[in-house]
């Protein structure tokens, strides 16, 4: 990244200037060559650091931080100072910081983000600057892009409406991109659509920084939308554009409008579907009973819980199930009950997954009128239970000891984020049980002790899924990204699952294994992605160089 020729470097590349750029400065691991060169002598202090040394002494502040809001609001400064300092700490840490970069801790940062912010970081783009995209988009930092994330802010994890405070979504998800695939830091692109916000704790805060009025709908929402990815495909033709954290109404209309256009797909819609399907595979090995045998019952039907439901739909497919078998194999539960075609109020992709009306004639009905979630268990034998509601504690005790005893290795995941919003606690599900579920959960929990066994919880985080799909696309140039290819990345995520070699083990692969882990899966999906010819054909091998060739690793040039 930086040379040691005798021709001086521009001004931008010396002094204050460089050491002020997080990309490029090394800060005390400069050398006493690069010090005269580059102009830094008296500048930093004499000692000079190996990047090794550095981290520890970044761990130590970071240790110091008391809530995990200040870790964050530390680990994001130290980003915005050295970006290869940051990863590599984040590297050598992995497990305590996760969380804390990301989920469960995001949350917080997104409601508080106006009033942690401190530097500039990707792109606000304004909907009262929207004939202005292509020049906002050509200030950007890094002028060649391999991954955009992008959102509205409309459904924050499960906060819901941020406004521009969503922006911290993308800032935390690319971070992710460049630690676990190693796509460059300097070729991510993390960007809000501000489009307003209905939050009117957002709209009463002096201290907002976003677009103060009413979020857009309808016909000004789409053409806005439509004006984004426009102006994308004309400055940055072949980048991956993620969609993140859109309202549930908007997702599947924007994932289908233009997946056809770019390489594009929704991360809450398939990326979670991808790393619940790898989870489950690996859950039903220790079961030994096969998918197309599985009844579901999923509790959430917004976007992440049907794209849950059509990706399990698929894999029983290929199973051997016909698609209508497969359907009848759910059952999927929001506020109105099960969705059944007697409904009215179900979106074309709920609709696809009702009941037949006439199969719940005979089932018993709450308080309110409708066959709900304890309806469901008492009249079906599920042997798969799936929460994406973001409904605390709504597995309760009796409900999961009547599934338990009717299947003997009861699957079982409450994945509503953050914390407080999981439809159970893994110990409580392992009590409950009796130490025979198969938990994963979508926040951090730590391990459950069972008498004389410990028995780790996975957590089903994009992170597994996502990163390596950036990495496939950033090394084949794949021109979509298909469903497929992305159950291609589910199928291979579950052949790594450690629960293949020990029933007592996690269902899905350490944090700390993720960088080989995505390796693994990008391959999978550049294959994929090549028999399907939507990327160049290369032999295995070639394509095994290009992915290792392409992970970047946190180390000064």
């Amino acid at each position: 990244m930086l040379t040691t020729s005798t021709t001086q470097p521009p001004a931008h590349r010396r002094g204050h200037s460089l050491l002020d750029n997080p990309f490029r400065t090394k800060g005390t691991a400069f050398t006493e060559e690069e010090r005269r060169q580059f102009g830094l002598l008296g500048l930093l202090p004499p000692q000079i650091e190996t990047i090794e040394q550095q981290a520890e002494r970044a761990y130590e502040a970071f240790l110091t931080r008391a809530s995990p809001l200040d870790k964050h609001i530390y680990l994001r400064a130290l980003q915005d100072t050295n970006e290869v300092l940051f990863y590599r700490l984040l590297l050598d840490h992995v497990e305590e910081t996760m969380p804390i970069v990301y989920t469960p801790t995001v949350a917080a940062a997104c409601e508080q983000f106006s009033h942690i912010y401190r530097r500039p970081r990707g792109l606000f783009v304004s909907y009262p600057l929207r004939d202005r995209i292509p020049e906002i988009l050509a200030n950007r930092y890094g002028k060649e892009i391999d991954v955009i994330v992008v959102t509205d802010g409309g459904r924050i994890l499960g906060i819901g409406d941020q406004g521009v405070g969503g922006l911290g979504i993308p800032i935390g998800k690319l971070a992710l991109y460049s630690l676990i695939g190693g796509i460059r830091p300097d070729r991510t692109l993390p960007i809000v659509l501000d489009v307003g916000t209905n939050n009117a704790d957002r709209l009463r805060d002096p201290l907002y920084l976003g677009w103060r009025h009413e979020r857009l709908s309808g016909r000004e929402y789409f053409d806005f939308i439509d004006q984004f990815v426009q102006a994308v495909k004309a400055e940055l033709p072949g980048t991956c554009l993620q969609w993140e954290d859109f309202p549930n109404s908007i997702a599947y209309a924007l994932l289908n409008k233009y997946r056809g256009e770019l390489p594009s797909f929704n991360d809450d819609i398939q990326g979670t579907a991808a790393v619940t399907l790898g989870a489950i595979l690996g859950a039903i090995s220790v079961t030994g009973r096969p998918l197309r045998d599985q009844t579901v019952v999923i509790l959430g039907a917004g976007s992440a819980g049907i794209g849950v439901a059509d990706y399990l739909w698929r894999a029983m497919v290929a199973d051997g199930l016909s698609e209508s078998d497969a359907r009848s194999h759910f059952w999927i539960i929001n506020r109105g009950g099960v969705l059944h075609s007697g409904r009215t109020d179900l979106s074309p992709e709920q609709r696809a997954f009702a009941q037949p009306a006439e199969r719940l004639a005979s089932l018993s009905r709450s308080a309110a009128g409708i066959v709900g979630l304890e309806e469901v268990v008492a009249a079906t034998s599920p042997t798969i239970l799936i929460g994406l509601s973001t409904r605390a504690n709504a597995f309760t005790e009796p409900l999961v000891r009547k599934m338990a005893r009717k299947t003997p290795r009861p699957i079982i995941f409450p994945l509503s984020n953050p914390t407080s919003k999981a439809e159970a606690t893994p110990a409580d599900l392992m009590k409950w049980t009796d130490g025979r579920a198969l938990v994963a959960t979508g926040s951090p929990f730590p391990p459950v002790s069972d008498g004389s066994r410990t028995i780790p919880i996975a957590q089903c985080n994009n992170v597994y899924i996502f990163p390596a799909v950036g990495l496939a696309l950033a090394a084949c140039h794949a021109s979509r990204v298909s469903d497929t290819m992305l159950l291609a990345a589910a199928r291979a995520l579950a052949e790594k699952s450690p629960a293949l070699r020990d029933r007592d083990a996690s269902l899905l692969p350490s944090l700390r294994d993720l960088r080989s882990i995505a390796r693994y899966i990008a391959a999978a999906v550049a294959t994929q992605a090549q028999a399907e010819g939507l990327a160049p054909a290369m032999d295995r091998e070639d394509l095994a160089r290009r992915i290792a060739a392409t992970q970047w690793v946190p180390m000064y040039g």
